[in-house]
C-alpha cells in the first residue's frame, strides 16, 4: 500500500497523553481493530461492506475527537459502513502497512483493497462526502452489504440474512491469513457453482491478496522494468497496480503483454487480466473500456 501523505504531523511531536476516546452514542457500527483481529474485521468484513480505518493515536486529542465526527456520519449510513479504530501505538503493524507518518489517517477498504480519503481533519459535511462516493465506489464493485449494529440483538425477521454456510471454510482460512487454503476453498466452491458470481468474486480477491502479500513494490517494478516480457513480473506489477488503485495502468500493461505474445503465454495473461476485471468489479467503466481494447488486441 503505497500512498501520498502531504503536510504529515510527525507522530513524535505529540508529547501530552489524551484519554482513549469513549465511543458516541451513534457509535454503533464502530469497532476497535488491532493487528490481531485486522484480518477478520477489516480485510475480510471489507468483502461484505464498506471499512473505513481512523487512524489515530491517544497521544493526539486532535484525532481522538475526530473519530466522534466520524462515528457520528458512519452512523447515518445504517450499516453500509463500519469505522474501524486503528490505535497507531499499540497497533504499530497497521501503521507501518499503510504508511502512516501522521494522525488522523482515514482510509476507506473495499474487498480488501485499500482507497485513500483524506489526511488530516475536515468538517462533517466533507465526511460525509466522502463516505458518500465511497459507497457509491463499492457498490459499483459489488459491495452492497450492510453490517449489524454492535450490540444489536436480533430479532429473527426474515429480513435477516444469515451467513451462507458454503463459505465457512474459506473464511475460517481467509480470517487466519491463510490465502492458500481460502482460495483452495473457494476453487472447490466454484467447481460445484460455477454460476454463482459471488464465489468468483471472492477467489479473485483472495488471490489477488494471497499473490501481492509481503511483496515490495519498487522491487517488483525494478524488475519488470529489467524485463519487459517476463510474464511474472509484468503480472505481478499489474497486480499491485490493482490494489493500489492504479486501475488503468495494470489494464494497460497486461493489454500491451497481450499484443508482445502468443499461445500459451498470451492465454495466461489474458487470463490474469479477466480475474483483474472481476476484481475491480464488471460494473465498473474502466474494465468495459479494457475489455474492448483487449478484443483488439486479440482479434
Amino acid at each position: 500500500m503505497n500512498f501520498s501523505r502531504p503536510g504529515a504531523i510527525d507522530l513524535s511531536a505529540l508529547k501530552q497523553p489524551a484519554v482513549r476516546p469513549a465511543a458516541p452514542g451513534g457509535g454503533s457500527y464502530v469497532v476497535d481493530i488491532t493487528e490481531q483481529n485486522f484480518q477478520s474485521a477489516a480485510l475480510e468484513a471489507s468483502m461484505q461492506h464498506v471499512v473505513v480505518l481512523s487512524l489515530w493515536s491517544p497521544r493526539s486529542p486532535q484525532s481522538a475527537d475526530f473519530n466522534g465526527v466520524l462515528a457520528k456520519v458512519t452512523g447515518t449510513f445504517d450499516g453500509q459502513i463500519v469505522l474501524a479504530q486503528v490505535d497507531v501505538d499499540a497497533n504499530p503493524a497497521i501503521a507501518q502497512a499503510l504508511e502512516a507518518k501522521a494522525v488522523p489517517l482515514v482510509v476507506g477498504l473495499v474487498k480488501g483493497q485499500p482507497v485513500p480519503l483524506f489526511q488530516g481533519t475536515v468538517d462533517e459535511a466533507e465526511v460525509m462526502r466522502f463516505f458518500s462516493e465511497l459507497v457509491r465506489v463499492a457498490a459499483e464493485n459489488g459491495v452492497t452489504g450492510r453490517a449489524a449494529a454492535a450490540g444489536a440483538p436480533s430479532d429473527g425477521g426474515e429480513d435477516e440474512e444469515p451467513a451462507d454456510p458454503r463459505f465457512a471454510a474459506a473464511d475460517e482460512a481467509f480470517g487466519a491469513g491463510d490465502y492458500a487454503t481460502a482460495v483452495s476453498e473457494y476453487q472447490k466452491l466454484l467447481a460445484q457453482y460455477p454460476a454463482d458470481a459471488e464465489i468468483g468474486e471472492r477467489l479473485a480477491g483472495v488471490k489477488l491478496l494471497s499473490r501481492t502479500q509481503g511483496v515490495d513494490l519498487q522491487a517488483a517494478r525494478k524488475a519488470a522494468a529489467d524485463a519487459p516480457d517476463d510474464l511474472e513480473a509484468q503480472m505481478l506489477v499489474a497486480d499491485l497496480d490493482v490494489s493500489g488503485g492504479h486501475v488503468d495502468d495494470a489494464f494497460d500493461r497486461l493489454i500491451q503483454l497481450v499484443k508482445r505474445t502468443a499461445g500459451d503465454e498470451r492465454e495466461t495473461v489474458r487470463e490474469r487480466l479477466i480475474e483483474l476485471f472481476t476484481v475491480v468489479g464488471t460494473a465498473d467503466p474502466r474494465v468495459a473500456t479494457a475489455r474492448r481494447t483487449l478484443a483488439s488486441a486479440l482479434f
